[in-house]
């Protein structure tokens, strides 16, 4: 499971939130998914610049994350670190242009994964995620590109990383690449108070991911605040919290 789709992002207006209505209101509907099915998508239904007010990575050069996990052999305490920097590369995916977002994740200060991801918005403002491209390292080395996939490649297509309006109850494929990667976003709450190193948010939106493929069955609890984006994870072995965000 991708530990930080997306950490640039900020999720939705206080108006959007307000409209959302309280922890109690819940979907009706059936799970979300994508507007445009994986055999027909548009391009120009899409644009790389995305001003999502809950996923505005077009606002951001770069937003850094620090935390700490334990490792699960050892209960070792380890650092973590996550650097998200808005590349001004060009790539179409799946015929669609998308932003292109470089991820670097540390830990004890050792580089152990840098991915490219890709997203694009949609007219009716829904982010998209249209896949990444994944370098892992060990010990200094690049190992493998494990969890690497993109939409339009095989049976993957995009998947839906934020809503214009999350209601409670609302789940979202966030993933959909069959056997790589199916990580998937279920709303929480709408109104959440959240602290971090990098100031206080409130009317934030909590969400639980999970990841059907690892066979744990782990959940992960993600943090977005309005005009900031994703601001904090907690997951089995530690937490991420935003110390930094560095406009564009």
């Amino acid at each position: 499971m991708k530990r930080i789709v997306l950490v640039t992002a900020s999720l939705l207006a206080v108006t959007a939130l307000a409209a959302c209505g309280d922890d109690d209101e819940t979907s009706a509907g059936p799970t979300a998914g994508p507007t445009d099915t994986a055999d027909a998508i548009d391009p120009a239904n899409f644009t790389n610049v995305l001003d999502n007010p809950l996923f505005p990575l077009s606002s951001f050069a770069k937003q850094v994350y620090e935390g700490e996990e334990a490792d699960p052999d050892t209960g070792e305490t380890i650092e973590v670190r996550v650097e998200v920097t808005v590349l001004p590369d060009e790539k179409t995916v799946a015929g669609v242009r998308v932003l292109v977002v470089r991820e670097d994740a540390y830990e004890n200060d050792e580089l152990v994964e840098s991915t490219l991801d890709y997203f694009a918005q949609h007219t009716d403002g829904s982010v998209y995620y249209f896949g990444e491209d994944v370098n892992n390292y060990e010990d200094g080395e690049l190992k493998d590109h494990n969890g690497s996939w993109l939409a339009g490649e095989g049976d993957a297509r995009p998947g839906i990383i934020m809503p214009p309006a999350p209601v409670v109850g609302d789940v979202f494929e966030q993933e959909q690449a069959p056997g790589v990667a199916e990580d998937r976003m279920t709303v929480l709450s709408v109104t959440e108070d959240v602290d971090v190193p990098a100031g206080s948010f409130s009317g934030c939106l909590k969400t639980e991911d999970v990841n059907p493929l690892d066979g744990t069955g782990a959940i992960e609890y993600k943090f977005y605040c309005p005009s900031v984006g994703f601001v904090m994870e907690e997951f089995p072995e530690g937490t991420l919290e935003l110390v930094e965000t560095i406009e564009a």
